[in-house]
Parts: structure tokens; sequence; C-alpha cells
């Protein structure tokens, strides 16, 4: 990924910021997984082991931060290598909130849990968002490793996936809901859930566009697909 430069040292302190991200990256794919794991078997367990890893991504993405300020005072780097730069910079801040996600639908399980209603909820349509989720976010750091732009588009697009599936499931539960009053507040932890998985999304969507910015140097952020495409093309 990395291009060869006539300071080794300049190569090594990039491949090691880029080899920290991606193992901030592998935290949080362990943690929706997790995550995943007690949304289907309605875990307590789970949910602190989700809480546990939070608080090592957070610390994580403090020392990348670290490391790239470090890397610009030392290299002043410009063209490609500061675009690379800032991107991971953006795409850590990414990684941390789709950590941050993961951990607040941690959290609605338990809520759900303790309120003994679980079997009575529509979860098998969360159960297929996330997992979508969680494949989004993989295959967006397996785009970076490589900056595959092509495989950033096909990512960007299968985000309107997850959108659409929130808005199904968000129907279902209304339907629920108006049938059987008695559990809206339980309808409503599913409703979170849904959100967060739906902005687990948005994040790996996010991480497309900065490995597009590194290609290409144009910020796409706010762009249409057919804009995106366009650019990519030329």
């Amino acid at each position: 990924m990395i291009e060869k430069h006539l300071s080794s040292q300049f190569d090594s302190d990039l491949n090691d910021v880029c080899s920290r991200l991606m193992e901030m990256g592998g935290l949080v794919e362990t943690q929706i997984q997790r995550t995943i794991s007690a949304l289907a078997e309605f875990s307590v367990d789970e949910f602190n082991n989700v809480v546990d890893t939070e608080t090592r991504i957070d610390q994580m993405e403090v020392e990348i931060d670290r490391m790239l300020t470090a890397v610009v005072a030392r290299r002043q780097p410009a063209a490609r290598d500061l675009r690379l730069l800032l991107a991971i910079s953006k795409i850590t801040t990414n990684l941390e909130r789709a950590g941050d996600e993961a951990c607040k639908i941690g959290m609605r399980v338990k809520s759900l849990v303790e309120s003994g209603k679980t079997r009575q909820m529509p979860i098998g349509d969360l159960r297929v968002a996330s997992n979508l989720a969680a494949s989004l976010i993989q295959r967006s750091l397996n785009a970076f490793a490589r900056l595959d732009v092509p495989a950033a588009i096909s990512i960007y697009k299968e985000d309107d996936l997850i959108d659409r599936e929130f808005k199904g499931f968000t129907r279902k539960l209304i339907t629920y809901m108006m049938e059987n009053p008695h559990i809206i507040s339980s309808c409503l932890d599913l409703l979170f859930i849904a959100k967060a998985i739906e902005r687990i999304g948005d994040h790996a969507k996010n991480i497309t566009e900065f490995i597009i910015y590194i290609v290409h140097g144009t910020d796409v952020r706010h762009s249409k697909l057919e804009g995106i495409e366009a650019i990519v093309v030329h």
C-alpha cells in the first residue's frame, strides 16, 4: 500500500501508522462481532466484553493521533503522503465512532434482557443488518489496506442495503407497537439498536470515501454516487 520513499525511516513511520490503524480496525470488528453475539443470544456477558474492548479502542485512537502528529512534524509530508495521513486521522475517528455504536447496542441488549421481554421481540431482521454492517467495516478496512478504489465503490453502494433494512424494520416495529402497547418500551430499544447498526454502515461508507481521497486527491464527502464514479473513471 505504501509507496517507497528515499528515506527508509519515512517508510517505516508510515507503515507503523497504517499497521496501528489496521490493529484498531481489527478490535472494532471484534467488538461488532461480540455485539452481534450479544444480540443473537441476549447475553449480558458479551455486553461486558464489548465495554472492555471499547476502552482499548479509545486508547488506540489517542495513540494513532499522537503518531500522526509526530510523523507530520518530522517529515512534513506533501501530496499523496499528506492525504494518506489526513485520511488515516479521519478513518480512525470513524472506527472509534463505529465502536461507540457497538457499545450502545450492547447497552440496549442489556436493557432488553433485564426487561424479560426478549422472546416477544422481532430480532431476526436486526441480525441480518448487523452482520451486513460488520461485513462492510471489514471490507472497507481491506480496501484501505490495498487502496482498492473499485472495492471502495462497491462498499459505498451496499450501504443502501442497511438503510433499506432500517426503514423496513422501523415499519415492522410500528406495527408491533400498535398491536401490543405493553412492549413499546422494548420496541424503542430495538429501534435504537437498528439506528446504531445503520450508523456503523455509514462509518464504513465514510472510510471508502477517504480511500478515494487518498488515491484520486478529491474529497468526495457529501457527493452523489454518480459524481464519485465520474471522478474515479477520470
